[in-house]
């Protein structure tokens, strides 16, 4: 999926952002979590925070370490796991020098954060989730499987509650949770998998 994503991102000219939000997911969590200080956590991730979703809110924590010059006190105010940027700075490196040995030249798309959703629903459109309309707190079903799914609550869109969301991975616990989210137009999904989905699997009320 990540492949399919950033084939799909050098066609779009977004290839250096999908490389870095690509480099995140690599890792467990770029945040750290502090015991007795989840509210300090909250409140910085709001200062990265994309109404998008959580790629893009990795993308602007990963501009902030590197204008700050990688720095680890940076990431010990901003409640982020040095080491862990470290890898994914690395891992970016590795998928660079990947990309450009089989000729792609990474572009960007200077913000066009719709550029960015669409390339990642390339790759994960069968990851897409839709708001149960008359669901109990923040319920989504799997346009897939049908399956009862709920956003994460490390997620910047916990308690945001877009009707649409594609999803990077699900971790079950008591429920199950969707971890990685961005919030999508549903039309996105059609053009990027037209033999997978079709319209009358989406529901209309909810575009």
């Amino acid at each position: 999926m990540i492949s399919k994503t950033i084939l799909a991102a050098d066609t779009l000219g977004c290839l250096e952002e999908i490389l870095t939000i690509a480099a995140v997911l690599s890792v467990q969590s770029i945040w750290t979590s502090v015991r007795g200080k989840n509210k300090g956590l909250d409140e910085v991730k709001l200062l990265f925070a994309a109404a998008e979703g959580d790629h893009v809110t990795h993308l602007n924590v990963y501009t902030g370490f590197i204008q700050s010059g990688k720095s680890s006190q940076w990431c010990y105010k901003n409640y982020i796991n040095y080491h862990a940027l470290k890898k994914v700075v690395d891992t970016r490196e590795q998928l660079s020098r990947l990309v450009r040995r089989l000729g792609l030249v990474p572009k960007s798309c200077e913000g066009d954060t719709q550029t960015i959703r669409k390339a990642i629903i390339a790759g994960f459109f069968s990851h897409a989730s839709q708001l149960e309309e008359y669901g109990q707190n923040g319920m989504y079903r799997t346009v897939r499987s049908s399956q009862e799914v709920y956003i994460h609550p490390s997620s910047v869109l916990f308690r945001v509650n877009p009707k649409w969301v594609v999803y990077h991975s699900l971790v079950s616990t008591d429920k199950h949770y969707m971890h990685n989210v961005i919030a999508i137009d549903p039309s996105w999904l059609i053009e990027a998998a037209p033999d997978f989905y079709q319209l009358r699997t989406l529901n209309p009320a909810l575009f």
